[in-house]
């Protein structure tokens, strides 16, 4: 019979964190009395009580390891749980919102989506402000344990292509889960300490640069005022897009490097082919705004380096509204949007890996036609590439475009626009931020569209931060009578 104790107690833990953190916030509005820091006390009483009470009811059921249906049960609720009890101060306190719009931010924030259904962002109390660059952040490391730790035994979407990298965790997720967690928290820290202090360094307001310091590590794209990163033109675009690039490459070299290891880094296969794919669109997008629209010099470069970062990382930081530089740039970022970073960042999309696979699949299959009796097998970073990793990577891409089509389909069911239904699918489901249009686009955001897509939106940002296989296979009668 299938456990689900197990689960239980490792999400009650998680819930039971989750709201101890929620006294952080609630100290800033105190201590500011900014408002909302009753609201943080409410909501943290209540995940503690309720994640305590999910732990100490299936404490006695603690195993040394989780089977592989556990696995997949548990990487999957903890996403689901935590942004349920995570929207609850924005429900209950500042902004008052519904519980949908307090559920989608949550969603959005701990998926470090970056997409918003609220305005007026600079009236909101401190504490809220402070909340949602803390969401982000605890996801994003989330994100890089769980790419790390749990998709590579999970066989997701061609991630087991670095199981050995990321340790062997099957049948030992949690002490695994545990060590590989540490060792990323400590490189992850330092990054998000690093970067608040470059911030402040450039002149950027303190709290500024703690909320953003945050979300830029988490390549999450929260800001703090409705215009994004306008407010911070200048050499904080530099710091910004500098530790964008840092965050997007996969944080287990870092740990590497930490222990005397600089190679891997240097030598990875996919961190070469990401900055020279963001050096290539930046140069391109640089040229044709001097060309086309007449922006010249070092104010063209700073805003395509910048946007070009932030949609290629999946951040979802606007600096300017770029859909007025033309069509091309519209175009083009919409479909580097769907690139990504690095496995093992906290980047989200399709990833760069899975480009490369597909690729040498493709120049395989020619040489294949070609010479019909020749063998050819698939290599990657000079290491041969099982058949299994080549088919679970053409499956996500299948997946993932046909999950596209009907999400897009399914919001304009709902009553949204071409331009808007597919750009929000596409944004929602690769965890970008902004979409296109005048409603979600980067002048505006996600508060004007009805519960309903709201809701659609929130599961496609799930979806696409859990890599899509480990939602999907939960609906399948197999995986229950394994």
């Amino acid at each position: 019979m299938f456990d689900l104790r197990p689960v239980g107690y490792v999400i009650g833990l998680l819930l039971v964190a989750l709201g101890a953190t929620m006294f952080i916030p609630w100290a800033v509005d105190s201590i500011w009395q900014t408002g909302g820091a009753g609201a943080f006390a409410a909501s943290g009483m209540i995940t503690i009580l309720f994640g305590g009470s999910m732990a100490l009811a299936s404490a006695n059921s603690r195993s040394p390891g989780l089977n592989l249906q556990q696995v997949f049960l548990l990487t999957v609720m903890s996403w689901v749980a935590l942004p349920v009890f995570a929207g609850l101060p924005f429900w209950l306190g500042a902004p008052h919102a519904s519980y949908t719009d307090a559920f989608f931010e949550a969603v959005s924030g701990m998926t470090t989506t970056g997409s918003t259904v609220f305005s007026n962002l600079g009236d909101l109390p401190m504490g809220t402000l402070l909340w949602r660059g803390m969401m982000q952040w605890f996801g994003g490391v989330g994100i890089i344990v769980v790419a790390m730790a749990f998709l590579p035994t999970l066989k997701v979407g061609g991630m087991q292509l670095f199981r050995s990298e990321g340790f062997d965790t099957l049948g030992k997720v949690l002490p695994r889960a545990g060590e590989i967690a540490g060792s990323i928290s400590i490189v992850y820290l330092a990054l998000t300490v690093t970067c608040l202090l470059a911030y402040s360094l450039v002149g950027m307001p303190f709290f500024d640069a703690l909320v953003l310091s945050m979300t830029t590590i988490a390549t999450g794209g929260f800001a703090n005022t409705d215009a994004s990163f306008a407010a911070f033109s200048g050499a904080p675009e530099y710091v910004s897009s500098l530790f964008m690039l840092l965050a997007s490459l996969p944080f287990i070299r870092y740990v590497q490097m930490m222990r005397g290891a600089s190679q891997p880094l240097f030598q990875d296969s996919q961190v070469r082919a990401f900055l020279v794919t963001a050096a290539v669109l930046i140069l391109v997008i640089t040229f044709y705004r001097m060309f086309a629209s007449g922006v010249h010099g070092e104010e063209s470069f700073r805003e395509s380096l910048f946007n070009v970062t932030s949609i290629l990382s999946g951040t979802g930081y606007a600096s300017v509204d770029y859909q007025l530089w033309g069509p091309f740039p519209v175009v083009l970022f919409f479909m580097i949007g769907l690139v990504g970073g690095c496995a093992g960042s906290t980047c989200c999309s399709i990833k760069i890996f899975r480009f490369q696979l597909l690729f040498i699949s493709i120049k395989q299959q020619v040489k294949r036609i070609h010479s019909p009796h020749g063998v050819f097998g698939a290599r990657y970073a000079g290491r041969p590439v099982g058949e299994d990793v080549i088919s679970s990577v053409m499956a996500f891409f299948v997946m993932f475009f046909v999950s596209l089509g009907l999400i897009s389909v399914a919001l304009s069911l709902l009553g949204l626009d071409f331009v808007t239904a597919v750009s929000g699918a596409a944004t929602a489901l690769a965890n970008i931020g902004p979409g296109l249009g005048p409603e979600i686009g980067p002048s505006g955001n996600f508060g004007g569209l009805s519960d309903a897509a709201k809701w659609v939106l929130s599961l496609a940002m799930l979806l696409g931060r859990l890599e899509l296989v480990a939602v999907l296979i939960l609906f399948t009668p197999g995986f229950w009578r394994g």
